[in-house]
């Protein structure tokens, strides 16, 4: 068992480094705590033990948050240090894709980000006090959360951990099997700034086997959680409803599929041309097309005809040029590469009258350019860096391939996006950027059609009527305007 990492677990200030049990396989094996001895000391003690949670002020809560951020330079803090070694054997990123991710999280940390964070997606006044609304007072309280989160990047542990805090919310962190180390770490390191913080009391980290319906029949009850917040894959979502019941809320983070519309300006001459391919890389082959804001169908105006279909196979020519030549602290060729996906790029190299294919000999990415305006078949399951390039006669055919697992949808011209954005919501798309950034996340801004931080507060309100003034019936009859004497 020596040669197999550990992950340990973290419960409310303590790291448990217990043996424990043995998941996975191979390269991606780990150990971790048995789950079911530390339930106890995972879950909150009851609603009443958040009061010291609640009484913290926004500021002192951005000023540790700030703190912990300055430690998080993964060269500096041991415990960043130790989860990206082991990380590296079970993750589907690469290590200098990892590393470049690693360098990313104290910026999510830091204070002008929680801030703005804290400010645009609820406002400080509603976590702080009652904010008045005539005749009522409002406030956002913290709720008793679960998070269960993904693990194709690591970032989600962070933004995780800061929304948790912001929202004054007590959390037990379900570790993902692809990546069961970095909100640990992050945990550690808020205990390393103040093992006593009233945020670190009221965080757990641990894994379970999804699915392990024993464990979680016991935590997942209103007793003890009222708030679910699940990313992942379409069975773990549906796994997870069956908890669903009054007073416990599930709050879903899903999976979704990410485009790109590219409008005729692009093939009126080489630069715009080039220019475009290099910024659709960006878009594709950035986190190695692991995250749900990764593009994988790509739409080009370049007319069906067969000039525009000639054109579209030379800018699909271009496109994976550009993605085999992106910096490797940003995307790599994965460690892992789909077999069914091997298989179907190969089955399109036997249909040269339907599709023209770009790459894909050595699992380092491919680009499909289909030959017609029909995406290919498998294009849900795009990945490792392989996008399908679509020509179209017109932008608005982009649409009707879009539906409510759209995420992200890049866009360029910027003329383009401004027409686009008021008819795709109603196809099902939930983001429009401009192209190249599809990977630029905001952590202040909706997320997949939700505001999630306005979700994972319970929202209270204090009603006050003046009885002389008002009768109790008014809305009943309006016309009875004081209580009789």
């Amino acid at each position: 068992m020596t040669g197999i990492p550990l992950a340990p677990a973290f419960a409310r200030g303590r790291t448990v480094h217990d043996d424990g049990l043995e998941f996975g396989a191979g390269n991606a094996a780990f150990r971790a705590p048995d789950a079911h001895r530390l339930l106890p000391g995972l879950v909150c003690p009851g609603p009443t033990s958040m009061r010291d949670i609640h009484e913290l002020p926004t500021t002192d809560i951005i000023d540790f948050l700030d703190e912990v951020g300055q430690r998080l330079h993964p060269d500096d803090n041991p415990y960043l240090r130790e989860a990206l070694g082991k990380l590296v054997g079970c993750s589907g990123l690469t290590e200098p894709v990892l590393r470049s991710t690693y360098a990313q999280l104290a910026g999510l940390f830091a204070r002008e980000t929680t801030l703005d964070l804290a400010e645009n997606t609820i406002g400080i006044r509603y976590l702080d006090g009652w904010a008045e609304w005539g005749s009522a007072r409002v406030r956002a309280f913290g709720a008793r959360t679960v998070h269960v989160i993904a693990g194709n990047n690591p970032i989600i542990a962070a933004i995780t951990l800061v929304r948790n805090a912001l929202t004054r919310g007590d959390a037990v962190v379900k570790l993902p099997a692809n990546d069961p180390y970095t909100a640990v770490a992050l945990a550690r390191t808020m205990a390393e700034v103040d093992p006593a913080h009233p945020l670190v009391r009221h965080l757990a980290v641990a894994y379970w086997r999804g699915g392990d319906e024993r464990f979680e029949s016991a935590l997942y009850r209103p007793a003890h959680v009222e708030k679910l917040v699940a990313w992942g894959g379409f069975a773990a979502v549906r796994h997870l409803t069956r908890y669903q019941q009054p007073g416990l809320e599930l709050v879903t983070l899903d999976p979704k599929l990410s485009a790109t519309v590219i409008g005729p300006e692009a093939f009126t001459d080489d630069d715009a041309l080039h220019e475009t391919a290099a910024l659709a890389a960006a878009d594709v082959g950035l986190l190695n097309q692991d995250a749900c804001f990764n593009a994988r169908v790509v739409y080009v105006c370049t007319g069906t005809d067969t000039a525009g279909i000639e054109q579209a196979v030379r800018w699909g020519e271009l496109l994976h040029e550009q993605i085999q030549a992106l910096p490797r602290a940003v995307s790599t060729a994965g460690t892992r590469f789909d077999p069914g996906l091997r298989r179907d790029i190969a089955a399109l190299r036997t249909s040269p009258a339907f599709f023209r294919v770009f790459g894909g000999t050595n699992d380092e990415g491919a680009v499909l350019v289909s030959l017609s305006d029909e995406p290919v078949d498998f294009h849900a399951s795009l990945s490792g860096r392989v996008a399908n390039v679509v020509p179209i006669d017109h932008p608005e055919r982009a649409l009707d391939a879009m539906n409510a697992y759209t995420q992200t949808v890049g866009v360029w011209p910027e003329s383009l996006k401004h027409t686009l954005r008021d008819l795709a919501p109603h196809a099902g798309a939930q983001r429009l950027v401009s192209l190249g950034f599809a990977t630029h996340f905001r952590s202040d801004t909706p997320q997949d059609g939700i505001e999630p931080m306005r979700r994972l507060v319970k929202w209270v309100v204090d009603e006050t009527y003046d009885p002389h003034r008002i009768h109790p019936f008014a809305q009943l009859a309006p016309a009875v305007e004081a209580v009789p004497r």
